[in-house]
């Protein structure tokens, strides 16, 4: 890695993927480790395998997934920016779909985001116009998410997902770069606020759920957390001595803090109580651990089986883990919350525009017209840009600029 390529992949993590300049240091070494003993792109693989063996035997747990995750984001970035990395051709949409997935997967891309990326390419692929992979050009792209703007109307954020979905297919599965595309028409974007709901409307709609969903929207509620994010804490990632929870690969795939409200701490001590008698019940079983997240379950293969990483809310039952085909305990699935949300909204005479992520909404806001100040409230909900959390300055109901007209001081 010479001294630009080093500074390009500095800007890459720090303006792309969000990491703090302490951090980058460290990642640029394990790269720079990596790349000391490959001869070729072309043996990626074998290098990969051979450097992961070198630091088991010598590096903690943590520093073998910080270097994990520093050679996956290396590749992404390489393969970004050299339009000649050998890249495996495919003839026929399913070889495209099944090349997608282990991509994904060897760049660590949550589950979410498989899902995501291979419905965009499958429809895509079923376009009309789309002849067969080995053809594709820049203007078949073109005339896909045209077809979406035009004829289907969908949002700006749908446009991009598909977009963002083609952009993966092209460099990293097809091998091929995507030429200009500011001639394609773009979806209208939405002038839209959020949907915000009053403390006593949450308080009913929270008041006519059940265990465990009653905490679960507590949480995203009081903590500001996204539905995903709920539904994925583990034991370890709930301090209740300081009141804080951490939310691990967040959007973005970024680590923060939260805070936990005082007066659900009760319920969420006897949800830990009850979710430690399910993982009893599955150790008693000798039944497979949980998932982990990135390299670490090949780190340490039975850290799965230790209560620190046991799901806060573990579903009812085992079910199969769609990427390794074990069938294991997985944490609760997100319809049920949906729609456990969704009755309570109707009992508690609630309009129908409210929804989950109205709690997230609902947290920004009402801590902004609490008086708390922007970057605050945007380290709490996560945010990279801040001009994200300054959409809820426009429907906190509060004095925005914070003064007292010299009008007040007047009798009338």
């Amino acid at each position: 890695m010479d001294l630009n390529d080093r500074e390009r992949f500095e800007r890459f993590l720090r303006e792309e993927q969000g990491y703090e300049q302490k951090v980058i240091p460290w990642m640029v070494r394990w790269v720079r480790g990596f790349l000391s003993g490959l001869d070729s792109p072309a043996q990626w693989d074998q290098r990969c395998k051979e450097y992961y063996a070198e630091l088991e035997d010598r590096v903690a747990g943590w520093q073998y997934a910080q270097a994990a995750k520093s050679i996956q984001l290396y590749l992404e970035f390489y393969h970004r920016s050299n339009a000649n990395v050998p890249v495996v051709r495919v003839e026929s949409w399913e070889e495209v779909e099944e090349t997608a997935r282990r991509e994904i997967r060897r760049q660590g891309k949550s589950l979410q985001t498989e899902k995501t990326y291979v419905y965009w390419i499958t429809r895509f692929g079923n376009y009309k116009t789309t002849p067969q992979p080995d053809r594709c050009s820049t203007q078949h792209v073109k005339d896909f998410l045209t077809f979406l703007a035009v004829e289907k109307r969908v949002s700006v954020a749908t446009q991009n997902q598909a977009f963002n979905a083609l952009l993966f297919l092209y460099r990293f599965v097809l091998g091929r770069s995507i030429a200009d595309l500011k001639a394609i028409p773009r979806s209208r974007p939405s002038k839209r606020l959020p949907v915000v709901l009053s403390a006593d409307q949450i308080s009913a709609i929270i008041g006519k759920m059940k265990p465990p969903y009653t905490l679960m929207a507590a949480l995203m509620y009081g903590s500001g957390i996204r539905l995903n994010e709920c539904l994925s804490l583990r034991h370890k990632d709930i301090d209740m001595a300081h009141q804080l929870l951490t939310v691990r690969q967040g959007k973005g795939n970024t680590d923060r803090y939260s805070v936990i409200p005082s007066s659900y701490l009760t319920l969420l001590e006897d949800q830990l109580t009850a979710s430690r008698a399910v993982f009893i019940k599955d150790r008693g079983a000798d039944r497979p651990g949980v998932a982990l997240p990135d390299a670490l379950e090949r780190k340490y293969p039975d850290a799965g089986k230790e209560i620190a990483w046991f799901w806060v809310f573990p579903a009812p039952r085992e079910s199969i883990d769609p990427r390794t085909g074990v069938v294991r305990r997985h944490h609760m699935y997100s319809s049920s919350l949906q729609k456990a949300f969704k009755q309570a909204c109707r009992e508690a005479g609630v309009g129908s525009d409210a929804h989950l992520h109205s709690l997230r909404h609902s947290f920004a806001t009402h801590l902004i017209e609490s008086g708390y100040d922007i970057r605050t409230v945007q380290e709490l909900m996560g945010h990279r840009d801040v001009s994200t959390t300054m959409i809820y300055t426009h429907v906190a109901k509060r004095n925005k600029l914070g003064v007292i007209s010299p009008a007040d001081a007047m009798k009338w």
